[in-house]
């Protein structure tokens, strides 16, 4: 594979590396995870759009600028490389405009994608259940179809950015009697329905990044769903595909928290352990590692190629990295870490990034539901 940039795509990162000098923010927002921080968020994703930032790979109809996936690993490493804030609508430009790319209609794509790139529609994603975490299958809130509309009742929870989030997406099962995969649908819903509770979710920061979702009888058009009534295990998994492959973790995020965490073994070089100054050097080389594989899978897919179950690959990667890396900042910092305040000072970063970090093991599907993919999917190995 050829790693050398072409004078238009040199120009394209010229562009973006202006656009973000002069454009983000000059202090750090305040936590995605808070009320105020959030709305900070979500006025970064509009002044993005203003600049026609939304999402670099959308077609032009729908808010985006029609580049490949080079450029948008160009634009990626100069967004983390600028210092920009975390994209609040991930779960929507990430996760669920791919999702409507590919199986939604027309009219779903008019209705929803733009105003995603927009930054005016905030979107919470919503798969587990009480007794449906990792094992999507076993969901059990059901929607039933009442003319043109379903009725939905029950309950999800750890639902992302479900607190302050406007519109809402999941699996509901459209068959009542139907087991495991079989009868689910892939509806949209609006956040703000009579009938939709929230119940915000303290983090272990106190702030509530998930919560939990009660529908009451909530009635959703059957325009909303995606792709046809009991196909939407199919749909789901297409989601989290996205999820685990090249666009929620871009490399160049990997890529900015190792030069971050080399700068801080430098600032505590005389007190580090010899195991912390190789765990920094492992962080290094993995995020390298795991931007020359996105690289060539992106290559794949612009050549006609498909990510399948190597996505399970890639979600473990990243995660192990992530929560690696915070590791190894925390031993740099001390014990101590634990007892500064979040608010004050880019050190403490870690600590809210290493909590963070814990989680990812876990969202996106688990790590041990991923080896069993990669097991039987990739290894041929028996279930």
């Amino acid at each position: 594979m050829d790693l050398t940039y072409t004078t238009e795509q040199q120009a394209f990162r010229a562009e973006v590396r202006d656009w973000m000098r002069a454009n983000v923010p000059a202090q750090p927002l305040k936590t995605l995870e808070g009320r105020e921080g959030y709305d900070q968020h979500v006025e970064w994703e509009r002044k993005l759009a203003s600049g026609n930032w939304g999402m670099v790979t959308w077609p032009e109809a729908y808010g985006g600028r029609g580049l490949d996936l080079i450029r948008w690993l160009i634009f990626e490493e100069e967004y983390w490389g600028a210092g920009a804030p975390l994209r609040a609508n991930q779960n929507g430009i990430f996760l669920l405009g791919p999702t409507i790319m590919e199986y939604g209609t027309d009219e779903q794509k008019a209705r929803f994608l733009t105003p995603m790139a927009k930054g005016e529609l905030m979107w919470a994603q919503a798969w587990s259940e009480p007794n449906a975490g990792s094992d999507m299958a076993a969901i059990r809130t059901v929607a039933v179809r009442d003319g043109d509309h379903y009725v939905i009742t029950g309950q999800k929870t750890w639902s992302s950015r479900a607190s302050f989030a406007d519109w809402g997406f999941g699996l509901f099962r459209t068959e009542p009697d139907s087991k495991r995969h079989k009868g689910l649908s892939f509806i949209l819903f609006d956040l703000n329905s009579p009938g939709v509770t929230r119940r915000p979710i303290r983090q272990l920061h106190g702030e509530p990044g998930f919560a939990e979702l009660f529908f009451d009888e909530v009635r959703v058009p059957v325009a909303n769903r995606i792709a046809g009534e009991g196909e939407g295990w199919n749909v789901a998994m297409a989601t989290a595909g996205f999820e685990r492959g090249l666009m929620l973790r871009s490399p160049a995020r990997f890529q900015a928290m190792a030069k971050r965490l080399v700068e801080l073994y430098r600032q505590h070089r005389d007190t580090a352990s010899p195991q912390a100054r190789e765990a920094v050097l492992q962080a290094w080389q993995d995020a390298e590692a795991y931007t020359l594989n996105t690289y060539s899978v992106a290559a794949t897919v612009m050549a006609g190629g498909h990510i399948g179950a190597e996505a399970s690959l890639n979600k473990i990667f990243w995660s192990e990295l992530d929560r690696a890396a915070h590791r190894a900042a925390m031993s740099l910092l001390g014990a101590g870490a634990e007892l500064r305040s979040l608010a004050n000072g880019s050190e403490n970063s870690w600590l809210e990034g290493y909590i963070f970090s814990l989680s990812g093991p876990i969202y996106a599907g688990s790590n041990e539901i991923q080896r069993n993919i990669i097991a039987e999917r990739l290894l041929g190995l028996p279930r």
